[in-house]
């Protein structure tokens, strides 16, 4: 699955098509990083799960509310508040993957320092999804600045289109072009995303496994 399709390798060497995840790690003891002083978990890599095993929603989210999705990780948590207006089909589909469990003990399977950090395979190889797509075509003015959480898509695949993997971008500006459904903004826990981030590699694959616990969604 070509990942992010791409503008960024132009910048970063190895920015393929079927990265897999790294799927080692010792059990047991902790990391603390340089600039925050808080710790990522040394864990052990989750079974795969089965690839499309997920039910598409059949309605939409309430526009009135605000929806959140929080991610427990083993790095600390972070909080998604989803763009429900702007993207009403991808937004009502994230919510629903994260209330059935779908992200629950699954991988960040590609980090790219500086660039973003992607999840959402239940396989953990890169190539798997929910087994449906939804699309919300983005606008032509949009940016993915650091925060911002979007989806993963192919190069074939027209804009908008959206399965379960999901990246949040650390760049200042990741430099893509509108074509990756925008479903949310990182609200809370920015400081854990960065905590992800440092496990990078130049492989584009994390330096031991950062797991996916649990996945809260939330409406107020």
């Amino acid at each position: 699955m070509v990942l992010i399709a791409l503008l960024a390798v132009l910048v970063f060497a190895g920015c393929g098509d079927d990265d897999s995840d790294s799927s080692g790690g010792s059990g047991g003891g902790s990391e603390t990083t340089a600039d925050s002083g808080q710790k990522c978990a040394n864990v052990q890599a989750p079974e795969p799960k089965d690839d499309g095993q997920a039910t598409k929603p059949k309605g939409k989210l309430d526009p009135a509310k605000t929806y959140a999705v929080t991610f427990e990780t083993s790095c600390g948590d972070f909080t998604v508040t989803l763009d429900v207006k702007g993207a009403p089909n991808t937004s009502a589909s994230f919510e629903s993957l994260a209330s059935s469990g779908f992200y629950d003990n699954t991988v960040f399977h590609r980090i790219v320092p500086g660039f973003v950090i992607q999840g959402g395979d239940p396989t953990g190889t890169g190539m798997g999804g929910p087994g449906y797509k939804t699309v919300d075509k983005p606008p032509s003015s949009a940016t993915y600045t650091r925060g911002i959480v979007a989806m993963a898509k192919t190069a074939a695949e027209k804009p908008g289109t959206a399965g379960s993997q999901f990246y949040v971008v650390t760049a200042p500006d990741a430099g893509l072009p509108p074509e990756y459904a925008i479903v949310g903004e990182v609200t809370e826990g920015m400081d854990t995303v960065e905590r992800i981030e440092a496990l990078g590699t130049p492989s584009e694959q994390p330096s031991r496994p950062v797991v996916i616990e649990k996945a809260t969604a939330s409406a107020s």
